[in-house]
């Protein structure tokens, strides 16, 4: 590890000590054998082409997020160019865009924010409803100096009207919003991806969904979570694939199965 990665490490604890739990679990969470199982086969024989399946529901819906996604993506290549630090990935934003529009939420829960383009996608499609609210639980990337400050980069200042935003990682983060939500209409994963995070997050948030509710997983090519949650649960889903990295949808959700 480099000597800046320490420094800005140490750092980032001194800030807040209680994130010293958060980091060591994150780290050993990686070496479960859990996370090194992965069955790439039952991912492409599911996975079926998001923009079919969104034009089949809603042609003009997706009409919109397409529009939006060129935009999304063209902003967020100047703005990133911009910073002297490297962010994470994005996730699949279109569908995000289109089912925000289609499902028309109160309230969406997400984990993992980065630079920010699904919570700039989740609050630009609320304020396209005129109605909903955003939550999302993020833990900085402590490698970089002044982590927190990067943090949804991409989400403009007119948006963050309709946005809730915690930093101190889904342990912490989740609780504190679920006591501020009657229900979760749409919840969307996308930080710690170890197999047993993703559990851990699942069981935090279940009683506040309801059969409406859309699920959403991403880089579920990382282990076996979501093929093995679907498995034993019997939920209906879809696997889409996006930019080299594949995200599991729940639908129809209903806990009783």
């Amino acid at each position: 590890m480099q000597k800046n990665s320490i420094k800005n490490i140490f750092n980032f604890i001194v800030k807040n000590p209680t994130r010293f739990k958060e980091l060591t679990q994150k780290v050993f969470s990686r070496f479960s054998k859990k996370n090194s199982e992965r069955d790439i086969d039952w991912i492409v024989k599911s996975q079926v082409n998001f923009k079919n399946w969104a034009l089949a529901i809603d042609p003009e819906a997706w009409k919109e997020s397409e529009i939006f996604s060129e935009e999304l993506k063209a902003a967020a290549k100047l703005r990133l160019a911009s910073i002297p630090v490297k962010l994470g990935g994005a996730g699949l934003y279109p569908v995000l865009y289109f089912l925000t529009l289609y499902k028309k939420p109160k309230v969406i829960l997400e984990t993992g924010v980065a630079a920010g383009f699904s919570s700039k996608t989740f609050l630009s499609a609320l304020k396209r409803n005129g109605f909903g609210k955003l939550y999302s639980s993020d833990f900085p990337y402590f490698r970089l100096p002044d982590a927190e400050k990067y943090v949804g980069i991409l989400v403009d200042e007119e948006l963050k009207k309709d946005w809730h935003l915690y930093i101190e990682g889904d342990k912490k983060n989740i609780p504190l919003i679920l006591s501020q939500v009657d229900q979760i209409d749409l919840f969307h994963y996308d930080s710690d991806k170890s197999y047993d995070a993703r559990v851990q997050a699942f069981d935090m948030i279940k009683h506040k969904l309801h059969k409406d509710s859309y699920i959403l997983f991403d880089d579920i090519q990382n282990n076996n979570h979501f093929r093995d949650f679907v498995k034993n649960n019997n939920f209906d889903h879809y696997v889409f694939e996006f930019e080299r990295k594949h995200v599991g949808m729940i639908y129809n959700y209903n806990p009783t199965k």
